[in-house]
């Protein structure tokens, strides 16, 4: 199967994105085909044995529109946008020059309030004619500049597949015509006719509808910003070593094999490793990681990551589409044009919506003239009708909300491949963390060093085992030397060098003989450990494993070594839990490990000595018993239950091949990103479930006003200039909701580097923000104040009560709705002020300060 996105140019509604994926998906050889109508782009995925790219153009050609392959840069691509908007504002511009004036005259005569002055040859009873002629010659300039709603629209209609654009021009026309019609009559000295006239009606229609286009064009621009972020990022030339000289070539030149020269403040061109020299590098638009990565030969470097120090020689490897940037823009691309469930009622509406309401339009026009026998009224009510229904909104919902809800998470090396496996996020009720390099470092380090009584000092001790261990290659073993050499501390050299497979290593440093192993090493070779044996129970009840060391016959001590427990765990847990959810760890590890492990970290439970093909059963049974499982690994050994699990999260594998088994992607070995993947799910899903209220109430609610439902128990009818305002604020204000989760920030823990300094008073910070707990007269209570954006109603104060009330440890909860203040007693050491602000960002809500 083969994939391929082209851009759409003609799509004005979500009707138009319908047909297209209906006309797309009939063609043989189509697995699967889907229109996004904010980013104009139509993803598809095909076998090209049966189908192909040709094919698929053509017959999106046959049904109006245009497909094609951009091959502009994002620049280029930017400015061609840019000027695109431009041309919409001038449009709108020269149509509401004469729309206005247009709208004068016609409303002049009719207001009795007060008198608008009105030229004396436009006197609509005076001068009947030259009032008509003068509207007509108003309203041609905005039917002219909005020539392309007549153009689509009734080629869509012909084709018997009207869209947003058949309404504005069915709705419009019908005005015109009547007035032509009308303007016939005056000319034929029918003087009354004058106040029959609708060109000022369709005039300010067109505009109106103008006006909404232009600003639904700019926020759709901003939805795809981080996009194109990403994509701007891409270098565009590079230093390439050809004969020995160094010729700067444009990217595309540069292939697999080439060494490259970056200087310091150059970007990485492609992905490779270096070949000379030594560098930092910055590496912070893959990972999220502030602090610069340090280079030497051997090491890879990734294309877009920017050369902080010395100059190197790099060998590329990988080019074009396959470096991890490309990468992430492919994920970002396909998860921004895939569809959530929650929008397929939406987009099975938006299939029927149009013809639909032409025929409410027509009954409803049809029965007012039978009810009143006025044409003029039935006409009125058959444009407003037309006019005020809205499939746009019906059709941004969702795919708008999406894209920003990526692209959000995209910023902070959050990749989330598809709008299903955002959906099914927000689900989650229940986290199975894989402890070895997830919750852990994944690599063994030096704990405890212990020194037995009468024998070498700490740092000899440590200096003697690593000098043993140097030509070690077990993981224990470099795990020693690197404690040493963190220490500063010279190696001496070792000879003799022994590796006992099983039980350790033996060797002579500086004349004298070290043993470095386990129990069973020292009891062959008869050192007595009865000293050290308390403390090696303890050790190794806490999950360590000690490393027993005997110089010259007798037991010198022991080190400790464990998978030590990442910085940001324990609180990136709490947070987790602190939102609802269970937290649960699986291991292969024995039962002792694991529940010291577990004890450290505080998760609800754990599974213990679980092979890497039972995790997939393990998840499974959870499944079984109604919980929804989010899996979090390194996308390599848990690949099966990564896939098992209803959201697969691959945590710290941003350039591996874990994009490809994981549902969702997490560039930075953090797991305080797992609660930040699931806060920004729910958000965006609310922001969904609030747009798609919105464009159903909007369209449930105004069409039937239109359609004259008032008028007809006595109360006022919908102009049509009114309707087509609606209609344009409607698709702006679901743009403008699906842009609020721009200010989306994640709820940080406690231990969490946040981005601003500040002060704090007994507690962490959340992203920044100040959380400010002043201590009472007992021991362990505190009271938090915390500033939260986004409540609006007495639901959302009951949410965040609710929240935080099922923390435990809660004496009080206080909201104040008006100043969007939170306040809370509570036992800090039960729940720290970070698990309040967890739990008060898992409802969906912003902690601000």
């Amino acid at each position: 199967m083969n994939r391929l996105t082209l851009d759409i140019r003609g799509m004005t509604c979500a009707a138009c994105a319908q047909r297209i994926e209906k006309t797309v998906r009939k063609l043989p050889g189509m697995d699967e085909a889907a229109v996004n109508l904010a980013s104009e782009k139509l993803f598809v995925t095909f076998d090209q044995d049966a189908l192909s790219e040709q094919d698929i153009r053509q017959a999106v050609s046959k049904i109006g529109y245009e497909a094609y392959r951009k091959t502009a840069t994002v620049d280029e691509d930017r400015q061609k946008k840019q000027a695109e908007i431009r041309a919409m504002w001038t449009r709108f511009i020269i149509s509401a020059a004469f729309a206005l004036p247009l709208l004068y005259i016609a409303m002049a005569p009719m207001i009795k309030v007060f008198t608008l002055p009105v030229p004396g040859f436009l006197d609509p009873m005076m001068r009947p004619l030259a009032y008509g002629l003068t509207e007509l010659a108003l309203v041609i300039p905005p039917a002219a500049v909005g020539y392309r709603f007549y153009t689509v629209g009734f080629k869509a209609l012909f084709m018997r597949s009207p869209n947003m654009d058949s309404l504005i021009a069915v709705g419009t026309s019908a005005a015109i015509i009547f007035s032509l019609y009308q303007l016939t009559r005056i000319a034929g000295g029918d003087a009354a006719a004058v106040e029959s006239l609708y060109f000022e009606t369709a005039g300010v229609i067109i505009t109106l509808i103008l006006l909404g286009k232009t600003l639904e064009a700019v926020s759709k621009g901003r939805t795809s910003e981080a996009i194109k972020k990403l994509m701007g990022l891409a270098p565009r030339q590079a230093t390439v070593l050809r004969d020995g000289s160094e010729v700067i070539v444009p990217i595309e030149e540069v292939v697999a094999g080439d060494v490259l020269v970056v200087r310091p403040g150059g970007k990485i061109p492609v992905d490779g490793v270096v070949t000379d020299g030594r560098s930092a590098v910055d590496e912070s638009m893959l990972t999220g990681e502030s602090m610069p990565v340090d280079k030497a030969v051997g090491d890879q470097v990734f294309a877009a990551t920017i050369n902080q120090a010395g100059s190197i020689r790099m060998r590329a490897e990988k080019v074009g589409e396959g470096t991890a940037l490309a990468q992430i823009i492919r994920l970002v691309e396909e998860a921004q044009g895939s569809k959530a469930p929650i929008a397929r009622l939406a987009d099975v509406i938006s299939g029927y919506f149009v013809p639909i309401v032409c025929a409410i339009a027509l009954l409803a026009g049809a029965g007012w003239f039978i009810g009143t026998r006025d044409f003029t009224t039935a006409l009125t009510v058959f444009i407003s009708v037309l006019v005020i229904a809205c499939p746009c909104a019906l059709g941004l919902a969702t795919p708008t909300a999406i894209m920003v809800g990526t692209g959000k998470g995209a910023e902070y090396g959050i990749l989330i491949k598809s709008g299903d496996a955002l959906e099914t996020a927000h689900k989650a009720d229940t986290i199975l963390l894989d402890k070895t390099g997830t919750i852990t470092a994944g690599r063994p380090e030096v704990t405890d060093v212990v020194v037995a009584a009468g024998g070498a000092d700490e740092q000899t001790l440590v200096l003697l085992t690593a000098a043993a261990e140097k030509d070690s290659e077990h993981p224990l073993g470099r795990a020693v030397v690197q404690y040493a050499q963190a220490r500063g501390l010279a190696l001496p050299a070792c000879v003799d060098f022994a590796s006992l497979t099983g039980l350790g290593v033996e060797a002579k440093v500086d004349g004298r003989a070290v043993l470095a192993g386990n129990r069973k090493l020292m009891t062959d070779r008869g050192v007595d450990v009865g000293a050290l044996e308390e403390p090696a129970a303890a050790l190794a009840s806490q999950g360590k494993t000690p490393v027993y060391v005997a110089v010259d016959g007798a037991l010198a001590g022991i080190l400790a070594i464990a998978d030590v427990v990442k910085p940001t765990s324990r609180a990136a847990i709490a947070s987790l839990r602190a939102m609802g959810l269970r937290v649960l760890m699986i291991t292969g590890d024995n039962a002792l490990a694991a529940a010291a492990i577990a004890g450290e970290v505080g998760v609800d439970g754990y599974l213990a000595e679980v092979l890497p093909g039972e995790k997939s059963a393990e998840v499974r049974k959870l499944q079984a018993e109604g919980s929804k499982v989010a899996m979090v690994g390194d996308g390599i050994n848990d690949a099966p239950a990564l896939a098992a699990a209803d959201v697969g999260i691959a945590i710290g594998s941003g350039t591996d091949v874990a994009m490809e088994s994981a549902d969702i992607v997490l560039m930075k070995d953090d797991l305080a990103d797992v609660g930040t993947a699931l806060a920004l799910s729910r958000r965006t899903i609310r922001n969904i479930k609030q747009n798609l209220f919105w464009a159903f109430g909007y369209n449930t609610v105004g069409i039937p006003l239109a359609a004259g439902l008032l008028k007809l128990f006595g109360g006022p009818g919908l102009s049509p200039m009114f309707a087509a305002a609606a209609m344009s604020l409607s698709s702006v204000s679901v743009l403008t909701n699906a842009l609020r989760l721009k200010r989306f920030r994640p709820p940080r823990s406690a231990g969490v580097e946040a981005s601003v300094s500040v002060e704090t008073v007994g507690s962490g910070t959340l992203d920044g923000a100040q959380i400010r707990s002043f201590d009472s007269k007992e021991d362990n209570m505190e009271k938090t104040i915390l500033r939260v954006d986004g409540m609006s109603c007495q639901h959302c104060v009951k949410a965040v009560e609710g929240a935080v009330g099922a923390l435990p440890g809660i004496e009080s909860v206080a909201v104040d709705l008006a100043a969007g203040v939170v306040s809370v007693e509570h036992d800090a050491a039960l729940s720290p002020a970070d698990a309040i602000a967890s739990a008060i960002a898992g409802q969906g809500f912003d902690i601000v300060a």
